[in-house]
């Protein structure tokens, strides 16, 4: 169990070229985590896998009034997988996490979509022991450690770096938040990406992201009319448009 103090004080990782804050459950995170991954690679960046919980950014929001039935019990089970990633990272390292995001994300968006289930159990199913069972068992992580799904102790975590997060962007975002060259570099929210670019243009679309990031006087850029998001487990079409999931941290007036 995190310590009584845990929390309140994030822990500055001195050479991390980027803070990639995600959660788990969310599909946008799920494709620019992999974009990043390409030019972390091919860049010699180190990533800092950090945690968003959009159940905690919703924390006000009534779920009946605002979102669709499956939206509450996704973001909870996305809070609980988060629960898991604090305590994998207290006990085995800043690059279990890195390698747990990473199977994690496999098991919810790149394999088909069991279409007999009902959408709630299917999303709710995500932050069970049963679920995360195996990806422990791949990672060769002890399966202790989904204990802590069930553990609200581990909230504070979450909460701290939630907190982080919102103070380099602003409220009004969801996920996920990219910090490059912390802690005075730029951070902004997304990009929202519906597939995944090639080696070429994954280092052609990161400089052009990082450019316009940085000019002092860029607000926001933006358009709600885009293809489904590329991913198995999704059955993203391209030919498919306007039809995405709502992940921003709020407002239903922005489709994440």
């Amino acid at each position: 169990m995190p310590s009584t103090d845990r929390g309140t004080t994030v822990t500055a990782v001195a050479d991390a070229d980027i803070h990639f804050y995600f959660d788990p459950v969310c599909p946008f995170a799920w494709m620019t985590s992999k974009w990043v991954r390409k030019v972390a690679e091919r860049r010699d960046y180190r990533v800092d896998w950090r945690f968003i919980s959009l159940r905690l950014l919703n924390s006000h929001i009534d779920y009946d009034a605002h979102f669709p039935p499956e939206y509450e019990a996704g973001h909870t089970a996305g809070l609980r997988l988060l629960r898991m990633a604090a305590r994998t990272r207290e006990e085995h390292g800043r690059e279990a996490v890195a390698r747990l995001y990473a199977g994690l994300g496999d098991r919810i968006f790149e394999r088909e979509r069991d279409r007999t289930r009902d959408e709630t159990a299917a999303r709710e199913r995500r932050g069970t022991r049963e679920f995360v069972a195996p990806v422990l068992a791949d990672l060769g992580l002890p399966i202790a450690l989904a204990d802590a799904l069930d553990d609200p102790a581990w909230d504070a975590v979450v909460q701290a770096e939630t907190d982080e997060a919102l103070a380099l962007t602003g409220k009004d975002v969801g996920t996920p938040i990219l910090h490059f060259e912390p802690p005075e570099g730029v951070a902004f929210f997304g990009p929202v990406i519906s597939r995944l670019p090639d080696d070429e243009q994954a280092l052609e679309l990161w400089d052009h992201v990082i450019a316009l990031a940085r000019f002092p006087g860029f607000a926001e850029m933006k358009r709600s009319l885009r293809e489904r998001v590329q991913l198995r487990a999704l059955g993203g079409d391209e030919d498919e448009v306007g039809k995405q999931e709502d992940w921003h941290g709020g407002s239903r007036r922005q489709k994440r």
